[in-house]
This record gives C-alpha cells, sequence and structure tokens, in this order.
C-alpha cells in the first residue's frame, strides 16, 4: 500500500520514523507492506532530511492527492481551511484518507463522511481523539454490543498538566500556563487549549460514536480554565475533589424525548476515583455502557510516536479492509449511515450535575440564612458547605457551598439573586460536578 503523507512536523515526522522502524511487524500484522512514498510539506529541505531521500518530497500537496500511484493519503496539515480541501480532493480521487484533525471532523466530517460513503473510500481517525489512546476503536468496535450512557475525559493535555501544577505547586492559571510553555507542553498561542476548544472538538467526535448522531460541535458548551483560581483549586482538595477539564457526552431524556449533552468546563470529580488522579500531560476517557459498566483508558494523549502509533493503526486497520465490500466494512461513525439519529443536543440550562459554589460575603449575621433560602427556593438542596474564619483584620469572607443534583436553569436563577444581596462582594464561582461512578 503506497502512501502520501501530507505535513511531516511532529507527528508526520513520528509517523515517518515508526513506520520505518517496525516495518516487518507491521507487514506481518497487515499482511502487505505499507510504505511512504511521497511527503508534501512546504520545508522540503526538513522532509528530504527526515526521509533521508528515500521518498519523493514535493511542496504541493494536491500533487500528492491526485498522484495514481497513492492508495492512503494521511492528513497532518490540521485546521479547516486546506486540509478540508484535500481531503475533499482525495476522497473524490477515490483514495483512503487517514486524519489526525479532530477540528476538521468536528466541524466538516457530517460532510466528509458522506462523501467517503458514497464513493467507498475509508476516513480513519483514531489520531484525532486522545493521541495514542485507542478510544476510537474502543467504542466503536470493543463496546459495540452496549448501549453507551455516557463519556468524560481528560483529552487535553496541556490543560491537565496546567491544573496538575495548580494543585501541586499552589501556583496561579497564568504562572501554570509560563510553566507549560517554557517545557513546551503549551503552543505560543494556548487558546484553544486552555479555553476548551480542543476537547470539544474531541468530545464532538466520541459523541457521535457513542450514540450514533451527527458531528454538532456548533452546540456544545464550551468553558476553559482561563478564570479558575488557585483558592477553587484548594477548596476542592479540602473537600476531597478535584478539579480537572472534562469533555463530558451523556444520553439523556428531556420531557419524554431523547437528548444528549455535550460539554466541556472545568469538573470537581471526587478524588478517589481513577480518572481523578490522572495527572501532568497524560489523558483518560471513562465511558460507561450498560454492559460492561464504567471502562477507563489512559495513556498518552499527544507527542509524536504516541500520535503516530493511532496514525499507524489506522493505516494497518486501511490495508486490512482495502479490499472489502465497502457495504461491510466497520462504519464511519460506528453506526451504520441509515440508522444515523439527528437526536438534539440539549441546551446547557436543561443539563443536571451538582455544584461546587464559591460565594465573597460580607461576615454578618443572616447572610447564610439569606444564601440557603435563595437555594431552597429554586429546590436546590445542600450537600457540604465551608464558612472560612475571615483573615485577621478582614471584613469578608468566603463561602464554598457542594449541592445535590439540579438543573443548570435552577442554578442560574439561584446565582442572579444571590449576587443581588448586598452582603455578596464578587461574582459567584460556579464549578459543575460530576460523580462518575
Amino acid at each position: 500500500m503506497n502512501v502520501g503523507l501530507l505535513g511531516i512536523g511532529t507527528v508526520g515526522g513520528g509517523t515517518y520514523t515508526v513506520l520505518t522502524r517496525n516495518a516487518d511487524e507491521i507487514t506481518r500484522r497487515a499482511g502487505r507492506p505499507i510504505r511512504i512514498t511521497q511527503v508534501a510539506d512546504k520545508n522540503t529541505a526538513l522532509a528530504q532530511q527526515i526521509t533521508d531521500g528515500q521518498v519523493t518530497v514535493t511542496d504541493d500537496a494536491f500533487a500528492v492527492v491526485s498522484n495514481p500511484e497513492i492508495d492512503i493519503v494521511v492528513e497532518l496539515i490540521g485546521g479547516y481551511g486546506v486540509a478540508k480541501e484535500l481531503v475533499m480532493q482525495a476522497i473524490a480521487n477515490g483514495k483512503h484518507v487517514v486524519t489526525a484533525n479532530k477540528a476538521l471532523l468536528a466541524v466538516h466530517g457530517n460532510e466528509i463522511f458522506a462523501a467517503a460513503q458514497a464513493k467507498g473510500v475509508i476516513v480513519a481517525f483514531e489520531a484525532a481523539v486522545a493521541g495514542g489512546i485507542p478510544i476510537v476503536k474502543a467504542v466503536r468496535e470493543g463496546l459495540t454490543a452496549n448501549r453507551i450512557d455516557w463519556i468524560a475525559g481528560i483529552i487535553n493535555g496541556t490543560t491537565n498538566f496546567i491544573l496538575s501544577e495548580m494543585r501541586d505547586k499552589g501556583l496561579s492559571f497564568i504562572d501554570a500556563l509560563q510553566d507549560a510553555k517554557r517545557l513546551g507542553y503549551a503552543e505560543a498561542d494556548p487558546t484553544f487549549d486552555v479555553e476548551g476548544v480542543d476537547a470539544a472538538h474531541k468530545i464532538t467526535i466520541l459523541s457521535a460514536l457513542a450514540f450514533g448522531i451527527p458531528m454538532q460541535f456548533d452546540r456544545a458548551h464550551i468553558e476553559g480554565i482561563s478564570k479558575l483560581e488557585a483558592d477553587d483549586i484548594r477548596y476542592a482538595e479540602q473537600l476531597g475533589y478535584r478539579i480537572k477539564l472534562l469533555g463530558i457526552t451523556r444520553r439523556r431524556e428531556l420531557n419524554g424525548k431523547a437528548g444528549v449533552e455535550l460539554r466541556v468546563h472545568p469538573t470537581l470529580i471526587p478524588a478517589k476515583r481513577l480518572i481523578a488522579n490522572v495527572e501532568g500531560v497524560m489523558n483518560a476517557v471513562l465511558v460507561q455502557g450498560d454492559a460492561v459498566g464504567a471502562t477507563l483508558y489512559y495513556g498518552r494523549g499527544a507527542g509524536a510516536e504516541p500520535t503516530a502509533s493511532a496514525v499507524i493503526a489506522d493505516l494497518v486497520d486501511v490495508t486490512r479492509m482495502h479490499t472489502a465490500d465497502p457495504e461491510h466494512r466497520v462504519p464511519h461513525l460506528a453506526f451504520q449511515p441509515g440508522a444515523v439519529e439527528d437526536t438534539a443536543v440539549l441546551p446547557l440550562s436543561a443539563i443536571e450535575t451538582s455544584y461546587y459554589l464559591r460565594l465573597r460575603v460580607d461576615d454578618k449575621p443572616g447572610v447564610l440564612a439569606d444564601i440557603t433560602r435563595i437555594l431552597a427556593d429554586q429546590d436546590i438542596s445542600i450537600e457540604a458547605m465551608i464558612q472560612r474564619e475571615p483573615d485577621e483584620g478582614e471584613s469578608q469572607t468566603d463561602i464554598i457551598i457542594l449541592t445535590h443534583m439540579t438543573i443548570e436553569q435552577n442554578i442560574d436563577t439561584a446565582i442572579t439573586k444571590i449576587e443581588s444581596l448586598a452582603a455578596i462582594k464578587k461574582p459567584v464561582t460556579r464549578i459543575r460536578m460530576e460523580a462518575l461512578g
């Protein structure tokens, strides 16, 4: 099988290295050799250096997708723009595609998979979610007997590293971010990571696989970690919780109709849960199925060779299925194309979970009674509470409240009313909680 590689940066270079290093083992598994025979990259000198002159190098990616000798195109350019044009052209030319581009699939996946289905080619994307962790194959094939109830994942290593640093060292978000940049774990512009967009791309893909629905990235609630304060990390720890940025998708009924929650946000998780103890740049995805129960998938979510591992696994799968009747291949999104249901993504106001609330208040009688009365009026019950003694010479203090399960709309109403109290000195900090068990 002849492979055309688009982009030979970190992941592309890792893919070439691993595919070359393990060529004999991969051939034994695939049943035939898989060789990268053409590489496209704007930096042709780097491409020549990495491939040691063993392959054809060009700066024109469209020449690769149009090359009649190429069987599989590996797209590692990223982004929504030219990458989409290249993938769609490769499909139109009857070539299989392997991609690590989660942004492209989350936003344009419905169009791409429809085109691939019509042309009878495969679009494989294991590397698009959680790097080297084979979570796509696990959900799409390994758990195919199950009705998936929910998925919750730490699926961005940059934010997990920052949160780990904030907890371990008591750092502010800004200081922890600077550490991540210094160590190469954060991009020069980390917005997609720290504001939750990258994780939202990935959970959008997992949601489609789990529930047989179209990609609905535009309906996802996205909230990052840039506004988290070290105080909240500390209070969570005192209460027996850890804060992680989670991508969450859950099947739910609302008013008798099926719906799906699709959200990314900082989340309090009980510290005794395995996923709460995933630290540094590592990723982990927890999947709840009705037959198997909870299964946890853990590993490196990024990096040259971990992601290359997933790319090459896709190359082997495509090679194995290349000659199979297209109607009998594993469906791109787990469910047969005609069985994909247009189930609605629920609005954030309809989600149901527990909440951590931090309130900065005047230290005087009656304040707590006013707050609890407002919560009770919205049918919100309290599970736990901490009221700190004010520091010496201070007239203000923090109250931390953990609620039982309630609807987001009720919390929104309660927070609005609480913030109107004269004794409340700052906007209420609200972090959602998940038991995950």
